[in-house]
């Protein structure tokens, strides 16, 4: 299987300005941000790190630390835009700012597979805040939003009325996604499309346990019978760095050998603004048909 790479191009409301020494320097908006990136390897390109604020991790090995900040950084956040969606940006207890902006190369994508169909119906799972939700609904899509943090979805709500897309035919699930896809299937339903961009670890909303590396194979299983030779496309993100690109690839193919179309797999990136190279951020695979 060949591998391919999706490189996420600066926007005007977002650029990764520099990286190296295991951290990145990030634009959002009008705010610029330092954050932990161990796979910046190298050497940053220039000394000049002004930041509103930078994320400092903690010794532990499940994620946490917290923000320090030099400038005033609007805690309940701030308005940014991708393409004809806009959404809150926020610094977040988790590190990240409401927003995953290697996703956009995913978004486009998925919009030129929806590309000539009628009103198609999609499935966004982990659907999070909804940008990718927003980014399909825009171009005619009916969307199902899946999330376990009702929170999350409150999120997602409130970007679709920024966006000026509230009456957009969304609905809006708080959910284990795993438990509703199961549900789908029983209840003999299809999709256009899914995206899907798992945990490695999580919680449903009534406890139930998400184990990325023991519970995938299943799930991709079942959203493969949400899907037949009509459907368009599947994408799979995975930022788990013990998985391989390949191995979620390999997963596709085998699920997906009943169906048209063809697998790919590979990683994403981000182009760096500074000196043009480019940070890996996550491996993804996706089946699709023209």
């Amino acid at each position: 299987m060949k591998l391919d790479t999706l490189i996420g191009e600066p926007w005007a409301d977002y650029g990764l300005v520099d990286s190296g020494n295991g951290r990145k320097l990030e634009r959002y908006g009008r705010y610029r941000f330092v954050r932990p990136e161990p796979q910046a390897l190298w050497a940053p390109a220039t000394d000049d790190w002004r930041a509103a604020g930078e994320f400092v991790p903690g010794r532990d090995e499940d994620g946490g630390g917290q923000w320090h900040f030099a400038d005033p950084v609007p805690r309940e956040g701030w308005r940014l835009r991708w393409d004809d969606v806009a959404f809150q940006a926020q610094t977040t207890p988790f590190r990240h700012l409401g927003f995953f902006p290697d996703m956009a190369p995913v978004w486009g994508w998925m919009r030129g597979r929806i590309a000539g169909l009628d009103a198609p119906e999609c499935l966004n799972l982990f659907g999070y805040t909804g940008v990718g939700t927003l980014a399909l609904a825009a171009k005619g899509a009916r969307m199902v939003h899946v999330d376990a943090s009702k929170k999350s979805v409150e999120a997602a709500r409130a970007n679709a009325v920024l966006s000026n897309m509230a009456d957009k035919p969304v609905r809006w699930i708080v959910e284990d996604a795993a438990k509703f896809v199961a549900r789908e299937v029983r209840r003999g339903r299809r999709y256009d499309g899914i995206l899907l961009d798992p945990p490695k670890y999580g919680r449903g909303p009534e406890g139930e346990v998400w184990r990325l590396e023991e519970q995938l194979p299943m799930l991709i299983g079942d959203c493969r019978r949400l899907l037949d030779d009509r459907s368009r496309f599947l994408f799979l993100t995975v930022y788990a760095v013990r998985m391989s690109a390949l191995a979620i690839g390999e997963m596709l193919a085998q699920a997906f050998a009943d169906l048209p179309g063809r697998v790919e797999a590979g990683e994403l990136g981000v182009r760096e603004e500074a000196r043009g190279l480019t940070l890996p951020t996550a491996i993804w695979a996706r089946w699709s048909r023209n």
